[in-house]
């Protein structure tokens, strides 16, 4: 298997609880919440290794928050290397309304960071970046670090031989782009916004899809659709994969859960076909668990084999 470095700019320590019902003006009686580590790359890392993988997390951390994110990071035997910096980590909070089942999730800016902190996070990268495996960058930027961030991480990867993996939106997407990355993997809100277009029909999606990968953008684009599955463009490829249909619990982290199948199945020399379609079974596995949980691996596994049954 091929080594994966994940990076994580934003993290979060994820809060979650549940209450019988959400009412304004009134004090709430929450049950014991749950702290989890959470954050683009972070969750990515998390999940890679819920399925069965291993990756090296890169990560900012700060305050006594920081801190808790640290311990709870090595409780669950991730392999890691922290970025200090002077900032609060920040925290998210979820909670779902027992007697309807949605789900109200609140998310936080997150801190300054520096400009010596980022570069830091640049330079740790560049010290573990594999010469011929993957860097998953993902997650959203704290302010204080420049839009083009994950542009340099792209440089960072080219330079060492890495194929690097972006998972944001907006301006930091469109910079990594301009710089040129591996695969990218925006939702159809977040993809009409990179090719500034308002696309409505499958075949204009398909379209802008194509003429994005042969720009030289990126080599591989998946498009989550939601509960309509997920459109993979390649140079030499076009497919619509539809998901399973499973328990809808809770909706956190299924887009990182996503990520880390479709990138451990490609560190395992998958087919990338295969290995978006795997990356389709691990974010459906994730929206089974309750609160922040991710994928499990025996869930992704099953539907997978569902999956690729259905197709042949």
């Amino acid at each position: 298997m091929k080594d994966i470095v994940s990076l994580s700019i934003n993290p979060t320590i994820d809060k979650s609880s549940t209450v019988e019902q959400v009412v304004a003006e009134r004090k709430l009686r929450c049950t014991a919440p749950i702290f989890e580590p959470g954050g683009g790359g972070v969750n990515v890392s998390r999940a890679i290794k819920k399925l069965g993988g291993d990756s090296t997390l890169i990560y900012t951390a700060g305050g006594l928050s920081g801190g808790m994110l640290r311990a709870l990071l090595e409780d669950e035997g991730l392999r890691s290397r922290p970025v200090e910096i002077r900032g609060m980590t920040r925290e998210s909070f979820a909670v779902l309304e027992e007697s309807t089942g949605r789900q109200f999730r609140f998310g936080m800016p997150g801190p300054q960071v520096r400009e010596e902190e980022w570069e830091g996070a640049l330079e740790e990268v560049a010290a573990t970046a594999p010469q011929s495996g993957f860097i998953v960058a993902s997650g959203s930027l704290p302010p204080g670090v420049p839009a083009d961030f994950y542009a340099q991480v792209a440089k960072v990867g080219k330079r060492a031989g890495s194929k690097v993996i972006v998972d944001t939106s907006g301006e930091p997407l469109k910079k990594a782009i301009e710089e040129g990355v591996f695969l990218i993997k925006p939702n159809l809100r977040e993809f009409r916004e990179l090719v500034e277009k308002d696309l409505r029909e499958e075949a204009q999606i398909e379209a802008a899809a194509r003429e994005l990968v042969a720009g030289g953008g990126c080599e591989l684009l998946v498009i989550s659709l939601g509960s309509a599955g997920a459109l993979f463009v390649s140079l030499d490829a076009v497919a619509h994969m539809r998901p399973p249909t499973v328990n809808i619990v809770s909706k956190v982290g299924a887009g990182d859960s996503m990520v880390a199948g479709i990138t451990l199945s490609l560190a395992r020399e998958m087919a990338p076909r295969d290995a978006v379609l795997f990356g389709i079974a691990s974010g459906a596995a994730a929206v089974m668990t309750p609160g922040s949980e991710l994928c499990r691996r025996e869930d992704a596994e099953r539907l997978y084999e569902k999956l690729r049954s259905e197709e042949s």
